[in-house]
């Protein structure tokens, strides 16, 4: 399969809770392109969050962070930009320290 139509994306815009939530799952037949992260802590206090790009089939774990345990400051902001190409059924995979986090994730869908 040659992949050739990119099709840009939001992958996910939601808040991010206590337990480990998946926020988005590669389709059958697509590769996605993550390309940018923006978490937001809108508490008074800091917040550490969590990323995890797990296989098709796996649990997020320290082996599959992308981001870990990393401490957002009150009021502020994290951005990651870069690229990973996700497979067929990887998922992103979120969780955090307290509640009063949102996250943005945009890439791209190949197909």
């Amino acid at each position: 399969m040659n992949y050739q139509n990119v099709t840009p994306i939001q992958l996910c815009q939601a808040a991010i809770t206590t337990s480990v939530v998946t926020l988005y799952t590669v389709p059958v037949a697509t590769r996605t392109y993550l390309k940018d992260i923006n978490v937001c802590n809108t508490t008074g206090s800091a917040v550490s969050i969590n990323i995890y790009l797990v296989p098709a089939g796996g649990t997020a774990s320290s082996a599959n962070a992308l981001v870990y345990s990393y401490s957002v400051a009150a009021d502020s902001f994290f951005h990651w930009s870069g690229v990973q190409v996700l497979l067929p059924g990887q998922t992103l995979q979120v969780s955090a320290s307290a509640t009063g986090t949102t996250i943005m994730a945009s890439g791209g869908e190949a197909t």
